[in-house]
């Protein structure tokens, strides 16, 4: 249960199969539990994963700040045909995949575990956010974010690493996020220092 009314863990109002949220996860909502609700419709765009077969997948103990949004593969179109219209997406046109040039999926958008995004930021389709990185507030991911890197504006670049190469391998190797609340418990010291 969190200390504050506006922080709700994500994973107790996704619905939708195609997003995997993990353990802890939060949403800080100016919009208190309306917009955890809304989460999955609000903040993440795009998603199709009936026709592009697409997931979002967050690791476990992320802080996800308002007003972040995940573009998901439905925002791409085909841009190496004559039309770039996404006949696919309406009944009428009885599309035939097998006749088109395949559309170009990036893949899974995947987040790693305690991974901090700020307010307003924008992850592209297909991204992959290494463990402990922090996205700073509007910025706009268009490629993988290494390990305990803190990256920034638009497009996203790195702006520092969060510790030294050795310390990142000892923590990724440490991987407290998978231990249980005991063990975590056990850790906050040094967590936290």
């Amino acid at each position: 249960m969190s200390k504050s009314s506006k922080i709700y863990l994500l994973k107790d109002y996704i619905t939708n199969t195609a997003i995997e949220v993990g353990e802890y996860s939060y949403f800080y909502s100016f919009q208190n539990e309306k917009g955890a609700r809304e989460f999955q419709n609000r903040n993440i765009l795009y998603h199709f994963p009936n026709v592009h077969k697409d997931k979002l997948i967050i690791g476990n103990f992320c802080a996800i700040a308002e007003d972040v949004k995940f573009l998901m593969n439905g925002a791409n179109h085909r841009i190496d045909s004559i039309s770039t219209y996404p006949f696919e997406m309406f009944k009428e046109f009885e599309f035939n995949e097998k006749t088109a040039k395949p559309f170009k999926s990036k893949g899974d958008t995947v987040i790693g575990h305690d991974v901090w995004i700020g307010y307003g930021a924008t992850i592209m389709p297909g991204v992959k956010i290494g463990n402990g990185s922090i996205i700073a507030a509007k910025a706009v991911v268009t490629k993988d974010v290494e390990p305990y890197s803190i990256v920034a504006g638009n497009p996203a670049k790195v702006k520092r690493m969060r510790f030294e190469k050795n310390k990142i391998k000892e923590l990724e190797d440490l991987q407290w996020w998978n231990e249980s609340i005991e063990s975590i418990k056990t850790m906050l010291e040094k967590l936290t220092k």
